[in-house]
């Protein structure tokens, strides 16, 4: 079974919604910069993760950490709290948008198409470094 693991250093970024902009007679759609951005670091480490081996072609599995930082407001006593996971991080960026985002950034590095995660695990929890670790492998 292969399993391809990297990690995203750096405060995670969600998935922004596409762009328009008008050129002439046509709509053009564009990704927001701070998105493509992202998705470059992403596809950076991934690289960097698989090598020179060719994208996976079977059914997978994704596992997606999201680390945020705490709050710099919060008092200390709060701090030990999320750190010690008895808080959540309810807030933006959501999951979701996270994961959408490294999932496209590794289409045709990591595997051929997103479409062939069918299964993922995704944790957003505070941590002391920020970050996002990425875990695929292949469907048993």
């Amino acid at each position: 079974m292969i399993q391809i693991m990297f990690t995203i250093p750096g405060p995670p970024h969600g998935k922004g919604r596409p762009r328009f902009a008008r050129r002439g007679n046509f709509v053009k759609t564009y990704t927001d910069a701070k998105t493509a951005s992202y998705e470059d670091q992403v596809r950076f480490y991934a690289l960097q993760a698989i090598g020179s081996s060719k994208p996976l072609e079977t059914a997978l599995e994704a596992a997606i950490y999201i680390r945020l930082p705490v709050p710099k407001s919060y008092p200390k006593k709060r701090v030990a709290a999320c750190l010690g996971g008895l808080e959540w991080p309810c807030k933006k960026p959501d999951w979701d948008n996270v994961a959408k985002s490294v999932c496209d950034a590794m289409n045709s590095i990591v595997f051929v198409d997103d479409s062939q995660i069918v299964e993922c695990h995704v944790r957003k929890v505070y941590a002391e470094t920020a970050g996002v670790d990425v875990l695929i492998k292949e469907k048993e």
